[in-house]
């Protein structure tokens, strides 16, 4: 009887944790080609293929990435690095094909990006205090130009309008590049773009950076204070990265992703690039991902119900 429950309880294990686990290729599970998750995505699969000893193939669905996701085998060979809008797309539609805390089990955070508050050279505020004061001087004066409807972008006007009391008019544009470019060219006053898209027009001076939108100062802007200690305290918004796999994925199989992707932000070089792009690399565990996700949700779920946002 011994014998057989020893037997049994090893089948069992067997069967949670496959031993050779990868014998295959992993697929990874992204937006567009071009985007921020591609670009991310790219870089740790490079990093995770050599210290897992297996290819990490990168495969680009769009929009339909997490819904594919959710659906595919819960065996460690379908995972998927997504950002905020995996958890905030349902706060923003009628009705979402997923639940990101029941579909998804979490792995690890990757990497976080700041946004920068940024202004034309024409407007006259040299801090984040002065540009409180002039917009509530000004009410419905200043626009700010923003992508989709959802992006961190978008939510992070919205917060720091919602908090300070003020009122900004969005003017959406169909990407981040055109929202970018309309504030370069003064068709609107101020944005909130991520750190890597806006650094270089800030040191030709095109643009004037006022503060980072990260809770303490952020290395990727040396120098540049934060919205919180520059007019507005308690102000925080980024922009975070995580890779995900199917729900009931055997928590062995997690664990060894978990480590080869930990590893592989360790390494310098992988530092390095991504710090290069204006990304800071985190690297978690799947605990803290799963907090961040919750923690996530309900701060920007709020604010979106709050304001009424919706996708077009």
């Amino acid at each position: 009887m011994t014998r057989l429950i020893i037997a049994a309880a090893l089948l069992m294990l067997s069967a949670h944790a496959p031993a050779a686990y990868p014998d295959k290729p992993i697929r990874m599970l992204t937006s567009e080609a071009g985007g921020g998750s591609d670009f991310v995505a790219r870089l740790v699969a490079a990093g995770m293929s050599v210290f897992l000893g297996q290819r990490v193939v990168i495969d680009n669905r769009g929009l339909i990435a997490a819904e594919i996701a959710a659906h595919a085998q819960a065996d460690g060979y379908t995972i998927m690095l997504l950002g905020s809008p995996l958890w905030l797309s349902p706060f923003l539609r009628a009705q979402s094909p997923y639940d990101p805390v029941r579909d998804f089990a979490p792995i690890s955070i990757i990497v976080s990006t700041p946004n920068i508050v940024v202004v034309h050279p024409a407007v006259a505020a040299q801090s984040i205090s002065e540009l409180l004061a002039l917009a509530r001087v000004k009410p419905g004066a200043l626009n700010y130009s923003a992508g989709s409807t959802g992006s961190t972008q978008h939510l992070a006007a919205e917060l720091f309008k919602r908090m300070g009391g003020v009122d900004i008019v969005r003017i959406p544009y169909k990407g981040s590049g055109p929202a970018l470019n309309a504030l370069i060219a003064a068709q609107v006053q101020l944005m909130f773009p991520s750190a890597g898209s806006v650094m270089q027009h800030v040191k030709a001076g095109r643009l004037r950076a006022l503060a980072v939108t990260t809770a303490k100062p952020s290395a990727l802007v040396p120098g540049l204070p934060t919205v919180a200690e520059s007019g507005l305290p308690g102000y925080e918004s980024t922009s975070p990265f995580g890779i995900f796999a199917p729900a009931k994925t055997p928590a062995a199989v997690i664990a060894r992703l978990n480590r080869g992707i930990v590893r592989t932000l360790d390494e310098a070089e992988t530092k390095a690039r991504y710090f290069n792009a204006g990304v800071e690399t985190v690297g978690s565990t799947p605990d803290e991902l799963a907090a961040l996700l919750k923690s996530e949700m309900a701060k920007w779920g709020k604010l979106i119900k709050e304001a009424n946002i919706r996708e077009e």
